[in-house]
Formats: structure tokens, sequence, C-alpha cells
């Protein structure tokens, strides 16, 4: 397969899976605020991420996704310059498992909402969206990503204004919600109006992520029906649930091969794992994978 973030011939890209949860697993703090942010301030945990990118990429993951999830100066109680400080370390520990693993692969730069992933009412209002994700955005471009993906988005509103600053950095730019067991963003709003806000922005994927993994196929096909049939989109669940002191609880919920299951009625190009999905969910995808071309 080729290593490249674009979809050639209609070929499937597994992006890696959750990383937080993977860090909290092999026994790291990941208490909240700021979650899996934590590794990026000790050796001990830059070695654990390293090792948990380069588990990835040997399960045939052809993008890791950036530990920048909670890289930002609302999460770091406004510390402007640890927030550039611990982004460039995330993006640069994901350059040095690639580097280790000798065979090409992307680093999408994670950008999630400001506030609590599953609370679209603490939206911050456009003017501060737009200062915070602009900072935001231009350091993982300082730091060198080769994709944006925006994640986890839970309103229309904060996913367009970060696709316009996203986009206009000339980076390709993924945009992905979290949808309520109904299909629907957690705001309330259809996916099939994301769509028609965001596709003319230029972004390059759109689809849905942290959402079980039973529940992502219905918008995923609104947006199928939305998009066209050629148009990328992107899906990655998650197994377990949230923790308001943790920020996430791992179960074993989803075996590699029940979350197969699921992963085959999702009409999308580029799969993943979101929260608690490991090293053996994204090779089970990459296997499935290649028994099928």
């Amino acid at each position: 397969m080729n290593r490249n973030w674009k979809l050639l011939n209609g070929e499937l890209l597994l992006l890696d899976g959750a990383t937080g949860t993977e860090l909290n697993r092999r026994g790291l703090d990941t208490g909240l605020p700021m979650w899996s942010a934590n590794a990026l301030t000790t050796d001990t945990g830059l070695n654990v991420l390293r090792q948990i990118h380069l588990d990835y990429l040997q399960a045939g993951a052809d993008i890791l996704t950036a530990n920048t999830f909670r890289t930002h100066r609302r999460a770091l109680a406004s510390k402007v310059h640890a927030a550039r400080e611990l982004t460039m370390r995330a993006v640069a520990t994901a350059q040095e498992a690639i580097a280790e693993f000798g065979q090409a692969a992307q680093v999408a730069g994670s950008v999630s909402p400001l506030e609590d992933c599953y609370r679209p009412d603490l939206v911050p209002p456009d003017d501060m969206c737009r200062a915070e994700h602009s900072e935001r955005i231009q350091h993982l471009v300082d730091a060198g990503v080769d994709l944006l993906l925006i994640e986890t988005m839970s309103s229309i509103r904060e996913a367009v204004i970060a696709a316009k600053l996203a986009t206009i950095t000339g980076l390709p730019t993924l945009v992905s919600f979290v949808c309520d067991g109904e299909g629907r963003i957690l705001s309330g709003e259809p996916v099939a109006v994301a769509a028609e806000l965001l596709l003319p922005l230029g972004v390059k994927a759109l689809g849905v992520n942290c959402g079980p993994a039973h529940t992502l196929a219905k918008p995923l096909v609104e947006l199928r029906r939305i998009c066209g049939p050629d148009f990328p989109l992107i899906a990655y669940g998650n197994i377990g649930y949230a923790d308001e002191a943790q920020g996430w609880i791992n179960t074993d919920a989803e075996s590699p091969e029940s979350y197969l299951h699921h992963a085959e009625t999702w009409p999308a190009q580029i799969l993943g794992g979101c929260c608690g999905t490991t090293p053996a969910h994204i090779r089970r995808l990459r296997v499935r994978s290649n028994d099928t071309t």
C-alpha cells in the first residue's frame, strides 16, 4: 500500500487507535485536565508514548495521530508557552517512531474541542474559538505535521471555525464528529448540515469518531448520501466509557474481531480506533484489508 494520506485506487487507509487510554493501560497518569498530555512531561512518559506509536505502526497504521489532543492553552491553564512546547514534543515523538520503524507514514495533528467533547453547550464564543484554534493549529504547522485531524467535534459551529483555520494552512484537513445513538451530532444537528458547510471549505475527509462502534454506521450512511460515492469518509469508534476524574475507563467491550464486524458496516475509506482501542484492533483491520486486496 502507498503510505500516503491520499486515497489511491479506493484503497483503505488506517489511522492508529487510541493513545490516551493506551497510556493508561500501560500505567501512566492520564488524569484530567491534561489527560494524555501528562505523558509529554516526563522521559518515562515520552518513551511509553513512542512505543505506543511504534506498536500502531507495526500493527499496520498508515497515519499516526500526534498526542496533541490536550496540548492547548485552555487545557493547560492558559500556559501558551507550555502549549507550544508540548505540541512540539508530541509531534516529534510520533516522527521519531516513524523514523525508528523505517517505513513511510504520516503524522496527523489532533485538534480537539476546546472544552468537553461531550458538552456542546460549553463551546466558547466564536472570537475565542478563532483565537485559540488559530494558535494551536499554528503550533501544529510549526511542528511539521502532515495533516490536520479536527476530531471529536460536538458542534458544527466550532468545527467550521477550526476547519476554516486549518484549510488555509494548505495542509490536508480531516473533520470528524461525535454523534448520539440516533446519528445526530451531540449539539443536535444533522451530520448532513455539517457536510454542506464543510465541503466548500476544501476538507479532504469527513466522518465520525468516539461513539460506540455499533452506532457509527447511521451517520456515516447519511454523510455518504450527501458527500457522494467517492468522497473519503473517516470512522473510528470507542470502547469503554467516559469518567469525570480519569477521562476514560477502559473495558474489553469489543474484541478486535467484534470491532472488525462493526467496521465492516461503515461506508468509510479511512478507519481507525478511538478511546479504548488497542494495536490489536488496528492489526485486525489491517489483516482484513490485506485479505480483501
